[in-house]
């Protein structure tokens, strides 16, 4: 006996003797029963959308089997992608949003930095600006000042030594 998916007399037939073990095959899969009857009517309004004729009965039974656990595994992976993208959220830092005043209080403090870094003798003022603002290490900035490393370190650490100082001094 053939099957015709969209004719209603066959449909009706296939969808008594069927639903309830397409039910059962997704509840088991998505585990929420509301769920699992909303996967089942989508697996028969496929099956009547594709007017499809099947050799028999059983033929039409596997067939919604198949596209109805199918279905339910793509809910559930669906949930689970989801429940990873939330914890991976959660687990992200939260971005804290800069207030006027914080903005304003860091404008102010990198303007006393750089009158401060002005106020620098010019060997300092030029070995701390080379190794604040650029990605030369101690070797590179001596081959481009034709000084030796250490003395690069010395001057470095002198140069911070007299801008703790300014700004101290300017705070005061």
């Amino acid at each position: 006996m053939k099957i015709q998916s969209n004719e209603e007399r066959d449909f009706r037939e296939v969808y008594e003797l069927v639903f309830p073990m397409v039910f059962k095959v997704s509840n088991n899969i998505v585990r929420n029963p509301d769920r699992a009857e909303e996967l089942c009517q989508e697996a028969f309004t496929r099956f009547f959308d594709q007017g499809k004729t099947f050799p028999s009965i059983n033929d039409a039974k596997y067939w919604l089997i198949r596209v109805t656990k199918n279905l339910s595994i793509n809910v559930v992976k669906r949930k689970s992608r989801e429940i990873k993208m939330i914890e991976k959220v959660k687990k992200e830092p939260k971005v804290k949003m800069k207030t006027g005043e914080d903005q304003l209080i860091e404008d102010q403090v990198c303007i006393e930095v750089r009158d401060a870094i002005a106020k620098l003798p010019e060997k300092l003022r030029v070995v701390i600006t080379l190794k604040t603002y650029t990605d030369l290490d101690y070797k590179g900035i001596g081959e481009t000042l034709n000084i030796s490393e250490s003395n690069v370190k010395v001057r470095v650490f002198r140069a911070r030594k007299t801008l703790e100082k300014i700004l101290n001094e300017d705070q005061e």
